[in-house]
């Protein structure tokens, strides 16, 4: 005698396309579980197997099959991967809390700091890190990179950006390309690099002091560094320091020297700045220094670590494209200032 539990329900009504979808479905690797236990379980109602051993089999409860079949009943295939209103996990935060978090990322900073953190915007927003984390990564936000760069008052500003750039596209024969800059402050110190822009390898120099003598012994160093018979191409800012007659009277008698200098407010255009950022992020930041020689030591072997597997940083960007955003950037000043 069989029982009412395990009593055959009838037959759920497929048509062929109906059944050739569920097959399929049934089979797939890559459908989210839920729709493919789904599929299955309403095959077998199609068979005419009772609701309690379709549940067994997929591993629900014989009311959720008996849902599945209501719901497959009324609406057919086109609501086959919904969740039904009030049914699955309940959304802990509201698209509200969402927007309010994702403008104040973009519109605010968190008192005394310059941006946010996971943890301060999740104080700030009542929320937990990893909703703040889950936020940001499907909106993209990313507050401790730097995604824009300061509009310049340069007059040379195109000037200069399309010789710095057209170095960066378009590198001269016989002749390697150096972004050179100085990362000041450091402890009492003055980091003097030079970034290949084709290979990577970084030259650098721990120097007391930011004067043109520290400049032009940096110089020295490059000379010695590069083979003879290239040209140098070096790119750097407007610093008075870079223009002192004794360096001029240096470069003079060092004719494979060119000096390209990168417009005002523009230290995003110099490739070596990437590179000092990776250098604090790894070993600045973090470190604990008791003495100018134990950094000196901590930057020499970042820099000798660096070198034996340098990845250079490449420019894609043509000189143009650069162009029409910073003149959108200067409209849009001009706008907020007449307003």
């Amino acid at each position: 005698m069989i029982s009412v539990a395990n009593r055959p329900a009838d037959r759920l009504k497929l048509s062929d396309g109906q059944r050739l979808a569920l097959e399929k479905l049934s089979r797939s690797q890559t459908a989210p579980r839920r729709q493919v236990m789904r599929a299955k379980a309403l095959l077998m109602a199609a068979d005419g197997v009772a609701n309690e051993h379709i549940a067994a089999s997929v591993g629900v409860s014989p009311t959720t099959v008996r849902a599945w079949r209501s719901r497959f009943a009324e609406d057919g295939l086109a609501k086959l991967g919904q969740v039904r209103t009030g049914r699955g996990p309940k959304p802990s935060i509201t698209p509200q809390q969402v927007e309010q978090i994702v403008h104040d990322t973009l519109h605010a900073k968190p008192k005394g700091e310059t941006h946010w953190s996971t943890r301060s915007m999740a104080r700030h927003a009542g929320v937990s890190r990893s909703t703040v984390q889950r936020i940001w990564h499907a909106r993209g936000l990313k507050p401790h990179l730097v995604d824009t760069f300061k509009v310049s008052t340069d007059p040379a500003f195109e000037e200069k950006l399309t010789d710095v750039v057209g170095l960066y596209l378009s590198p001269p024969e016989n002749a390697i390309v150096l972004c050179m800059d100085e990362k000041s402050q450091v402890q009492a110190l003055e980091l003097f690099a030079a970034l290949n822009v084709l290979t990577g390898v970084v030259i650098g120099q721990c120097l007391p002091r930011h004067r043109h003598e520290e400049f032009l012994k940096f110089l020295r160093t490059i000379d010695r560094e590069v083979p003879k018979g290239l040209g140098v191409h070096l790119i750097l800012d407007n610093y008075a320091t870079h223009k002192h007659p004794d360096v001029q009277r240096w470069l003079a008698r060092n004719k494979r020297f060119h000096l390209h200098f990168t417009p005002t407010s523009s230290s995003w255009l110099n490739l070596v700045e990437r590179w000092f950022r990776e250098l604090t992020d790894k070993t600045l930041r973090r470190g604990s220094f008791n003495s100018v020689p134990g950094l000196i030591t901590a930057i020499e072997e970042y820099l000798d670590a660096h070198n034996e597997d340098p990845k250079p940083f490449v420019w894609t960007a043509t000189a143009e494209s650069i162009l029409q955003k910073v003149r959108r950037g200067r409209l849009t000043l001009q706008q907020a200032i007449n307003q």
